[in-house]
């Protein structure tokens, strides 16, 4: 147990949006706790609830103030020998522009990677045709819940539609997915929108890493670790969910160190449900990194205190529902002061 911290139980909420009993206390650190907090730095000034809530019904409806889908094609390379260069792949990306859109502001932007059997559409459609996530978007930024942003659907698959559909090579794609995420996808997305790079170098995709995010469910999710462990110098925020990488909390913690990053550079946002397959060995996980002792993982429900912070539906299975509760959830607290 880390000194100074209080010890709360994470709890989620049910089905009815009631408290349930839910994993072993571990250590919370409050915002207004007595502890060694950072004071510089921090981007999100708000706090993480005690437990998930669920998306309001009416925010499945179509809003009176909606954003707009963009179909964005860029050029990578194939995965597997990405670094010879030697073949041309042609992908697109789904971009979610919020009502308003303005090339005179600067957006934060929230890339959002699809799970196993899926593609860049899964999580919000195309323009012909969107998905109800993306009038969860619309509702959320329209009521002030949400901060405006961009927010991005790619896909890890690589020469066919049907590579997510395959695990064993959805693992190796997601491993490998960090070299067309910096060097193809985020220039694309930033130099054709406004965000707060300032230019798409390698200097000014690192210098504005804290307005960018990278989340996922299932693969998604062990695509948001991986994207932990090779893109810290281009992403503050992670939120992987029902979906783990490793038992192996100093593993983990080398991820940082080896990077020349610090606790306070990152801030992870996870969360998982009772009665998901993946559950257990998620858990594991998360425990195993606030378990280790030299304070590279510091849990806490804020950015001022920690790092880490984790939630869990009681209940909660591995379905789409639960994937697009988790990504609200996070989406309510990032950038909101």
């Amino acid at each position: 147990m880390l000194a100074g911290t209080t010890v709360l139980s994470l709890s989620a909420c049910s089905q009815q949006n009631e408290a349930q009993p839910s994993t072993p206390a571990v250590q919370v650190t409050s915002a207004d706790a007595e502890i060694t907090e950072r004071e510089d730095g921090i981007v999100t000034t708000a706090t993480l609830p005690k437990e998930l809530v669920q998306i309001p019904e009416d925010y499945f409806e179509e809003s009176e103030y909606p954003g707009t889908l963009v179909e964005l094609e860029y050029d990578t390379y194939e995965s597997m020998s990405y670094e010879e260069q030697s073949q041309i792949l042609h992908k697109r990306a789904i971009v979610y522009l919020p009502y308003g859109y303005s090339e005179e502001t600067k957006y934060n932007v929230f890339y959002l990677m699809h799970g196993g059997w899926s593609n860049e559409t899964t999580y919000l459609g195309t323009p012909d045709s969107p998905a109800a996530f993306k009038n969860v978007l619309d509702n959320g930024i329209a009521d002030g819940n949400i901060q405006p942003m961009i927010v991005v659907c790619p896909t890890y698959n690589n020469t066919s539609s049907e590579d997510s559909g395959n695990y064993s090579l959805a693992l190796r794609l997601t491993e490998n997915y960090h070299r067309e995420l910096v060097n193809d996808l985020i220039p694309a997305i930033e130099g054709t929108y406004s965000t707060y790079a300032e230019d798409t170098t390698t200097e000014g995709l690192r210098a504005s890493r804290d307005h960018r995010a990278f989340a996922g469910f299932s693969m998604g999710s062990v695509a948001t670790w991986r994207t932990f462990q090779y893109c810290l110098d281009y992403f503050r925020y992670f939120m992987p969910s029902s979906g783990n990488l490793t038992s192996d909390g100093e593993y983990m913690a080398s991820m940082v160190t080896d990077s020349g990053h610090v606790w306070s550079d990152f801030f992870i946002f996870a969360a998982s449900g009772t009665e998901d397959f993946a559950y257990s060995s998620f858990k594991y996980q998360i425990e195993a990194m606030a378990g280790v002792g030299d304070g590279t993982f510091r849990y806490a429900d804020n950015e001022k205190g920690g790092n880490l912070y984790f939630l869990v539906q009681e209940g909660g299975t591995h379905s789409g529902e639960y994937a697009m509760e988790y990504f609200y959830n996070g989406l309510l607290w990032i950038w909101q002061s």
